[in-house]
């Protein structure tokens, strides 16, 4: 899909001594053999030319005003809309200093795709333990934009990858504690919201669900634990009672080859390694995360913050150039059909 007529992307700072910043030059420079949509930056201009000097590549950066001037700069440099930083940012050394910028960085890129003036929102990772210092109270990005959005009910994480696209029915939360808050409408919510994004989003017409159990052998008939009785069969009713094709629960063991995944678009897991072990066994390096639900588009490079290589330039940009392109066509298709 080729986006024409959209707006730029809006890319946020993410983590500052991360590898968001250097990722964001890597794509830039990739932009034309990756065909990818224009995208402005929300970062310190002076950031990133210092680190596209210390990582040896040759990408001009200017500061814009507007992203109606990141539009028409897209091709001969990388457009970034200003974020001040309260110190410099040294890679691989997160700062706290820096947490109020990288919300704002947030903040800032949400707010133009509401005024229609961005495509989408693409977040680079963050470190929240240096964001809770600066008063950020929410777990994560996700939460965070439902709350920008004013949303509430809860978005959905969705997550894509080697053919493979899977949901989370509980997203962080200690394994101990998952049979406790799994809950039949929890999944319900979660396979509505994704049935309906698949065809409003993902051009998806007659969306297909596979409903993972929890326990071995999806319980076992009961011998293996009682979710799958108690919770998890009743949710799958009432989803296909409101008319989605809705399948399961199935043992998650047998659940992810390429035989199984040919009949269904989407898996909804019931906890948060069940569906991101196999998606990143099958597509480490180009995975991405999508937040469904939003009234507006949002996707992630799967992810995190990579201190570690941060500054090194050897980090891939092969997920965030995904993240991009698949915010693209998202975006497209919601203009197609006026949403």
């Amino acid at each position: 899909m080729s986006g024409a007529g959209l707006p730029p992307l809006a890319l946020t700072m993410g983590e500052p001594a991360g590898i968001g910043g250097e990722i964001a030059l890597m794509a830039w420079a990739a932009r034309r053999e990756r065909a990818l949509p224009p995208f402005l930056l929300l970062d310190d201009p002076a950031r990133l030319a210092d680190l596209a000097r210390r990582i040896g590549l040759d990408v001009p950066v200017r500061a814009v005003a507007s992203p109606e001037e990141a539009a028409g700069l897209f091709d001969s440099a990388l457009p970034v809309l200003p974020v001040a930083l309260a110190v410099p940012a040294e890679p691989g050394r997160p700062d706290p200093a820096n947490g109020r910028a990288v919300i704002e960085s947030i903040d800032r890129a949400v707010e133009l795709v509401r005024q229609g003036r961005a495509a989408a929102v693409v977040t680079n990772p963050i470190q929240k333990s240096s964001l809770y210092a600066a008063g950020f109270k929410h777990p994560g990005h996700t939460e965070y934009l439902a709350h920008l959005a004013g949303m509430a009910e809860e978005p959905v994480m969705l997550l894509e990858g080697g053919g493979l696209r899977v949901v989370l029915a509980t997203i962080h939360v200690p394994l101990v504690e998952v049979p406790k808050v799994l809950t039949k409408d929890a999944i319900v919510h979660v396979a509505r919201v994704t049935a309906r994004a698949l065809r409003t989003d993902f051009g998806v017409a007659s969306p297909r669900l596979a409903v993972a159990g929890l326990n071995p052998h999806a319980g076992e008939a009961g011998t293996i634990g009682r979710e799958e009785i108690d919770v998890i069969v009743p949710a799958v009713s009432a989803l296909r009672a409101e008319g989605i094709d809705a399948q399961g629960p199935y043992p998650s063991d047998t659940l992810f080859h390429a035989g199984a995944r040919a009949r269904y678009d989407a898996v909804v897991c019931m906890y948060h390694d069940q569906g991101l072990i196999p998606l990143k066994t099958l597509d480490f390096d180009t995975g991405v995360n999508v937040t469904l639900g939003l009234p507006f588009v949002r996707t992630s490079p799967d992810h995190g913050t990579a201190t570690g290589i941060a500054g090194t330039g050897t980090a891939s940009p092969s997920s965030l150039i995904q993240a991009m392109l698949t915010a693209r066509d998202i975006a497209a298709r919601r203009r197609g059909k006026g949403a």
